[in-house]
Order: structure tokens, then C-alpha cells, then sequence
């Protein structure tokens, strides 16, 4: 298991959490990755980050006035300076001594612990236990754009290796899981066809 620090918990909740990093430790996640917080000896829970906001604060918003920056002052606000970052993570599960379920965990991780991104085994073993429960947490979230979402996380259990089967099978199951909401159904198979071409 590749450990890859990518922040801190800021706040949380049972269903989201809000992870705080430093700009320089972007590199690493982005848009529909999967990660885990572990929250005691025997648990982690698991989400997608759905969210990236790079916040401003009192010298960017003098500086975004000013004609011309030079490139030392961006690399320095960008280095040096705490410029806050936070991501937006949706829970999608958890795991208990080492058993990945797709329900939201008993309690939610606790402020400042250490999130991980998690690696591409990580990330096939999490898509492979269970029937794809985690697609509700998803499809029920209120404020997460929903098919390029699923779009991102799909074409990175891709990328990681997943069995081709289990793609076509997802692709079902969001069918179903959709098949009394159009406009969903056809957003979240647009952003996957566009995604995955000939998946969705």
C-alpha cells in the first residue's frame, strides 16, 4: 500500500468531509479520486473527492488587482505562504478490520487526521467488494456535480486495471439506479461516453 499524504480533516460529517492541504500538495490528488482516512486501528473510511476550492485571502486580492506580477511573487505566494486549499470529499464507505462495505461509517473521522490517496490496488479492491452500493452516496448528493463525478472515478478504476466486466456492469447499474430520472441518467452517460468511449 503506497502512503500518500494529501492532507488534513477540517471539518466533518457522517456523509462528507472537508480535507485541507497546501497548494504544493496538489500534485498528487484530483477530481473523482478515491481516499481513506483512517479513523482508529481497525477502521478507514473511504471517499471521492468532489470538490477543489483554492480560497483567496488578503494578499491574492491585492495582487489579482495588479497589472503585472511578477513570476517570484506567484511562485512565493505559491510555496511559501499557506494558501488555503480545501477538498470537498463524499463518503462512500468504509472498511472494518480490513472488509470494504459500502455504507457510511458508524461515526465520522475527527479534525486533523491524515488523508491518504488511495493506490490502484486500494482503489480495485474498494470497486470490487459488493454491488456497487456506493453509486447511492453519489447519486443522492445534492451539491456534487454527479455525472462528471462518476465519469472521473470510472475512468480511474479504468486506468487502474479494474476487470473490463466490471465496467459494463456499473454502467448497468447506473441504468437501473436511474431509469426514473432521465436528466440524470442522460448527464451521467453523457459525461461517461465522453469519459470511456463505448462504455456507457
Amino acid at each position: 500500500m503506497t502512503e500518500i499524504k494529501i492532507g488534513r480533516l477540517l471539518r466533518s460529517s457522517t456523509p462528507k468531509f472537508v480535507v485541507g492541504c497546501q497548494v504544493k500538495q496538489l500534485d498528487a490528488p484530483g477530481f473523482g479520486a478515491l481516499v481513506r482516512v483512517p479513523v482508529d486501528e481497525t477502521t478507514q473510511v473511504y471517499g471521492l473527492i468532489y470538490d477543489i476550492r483554492i480560497e483567496d485571502d488578503g494578499l491574492v486580492r491585492q495582487l489579482v488587482s495588479t497589472d503585472i506580477i511578477d513570476e517570484a511573487i506567484i511562485a512565493d505566494n505559491r510555496i511559501n505562504r499557506s494558501v488555503p486549499v480545501e477538498m470537498g470529499v463524499l463518503v462512500v464507505g468504509y472498511s472494518l478490520h480490513g472488509e470494504v462495505r459500502h455504507l457510511l461509517p458508524p461515526r465520522p473521522a475527527l479534525s486533523l487526521d491524515m488523508i491518504y490517496l488511495c493506490d490502484d490496488a486500494e482503489l480495485v479492491a474498494f470497486t470490487s467488494a459488493g454491488r456497487f452500493g456506493y453509486f447511492r452516496h453519489i447519486l443522492r448528493s445534492d451539491d456534487a456535480p454527479i455525472g462528471e463525478l462518476l465519469a472521473a472515478h470510472i475512468t480511474q478504476v479504468y486506468a487502474a486495471g479494474q476487470d473490463p466486466d466490471w465496467m459494463r456492469r456499473a454502467s448497468r447499474e447506473l441504468i437501473s439506479l436511474l431509469r426514473d430520472d432521465h436528466d440524470t441518467l442522460m448527464q451521467v452517460l453523457g459525461a461517461l461516453s465522453d469519459a470511456v468511449p463505448g462504455l456507457a
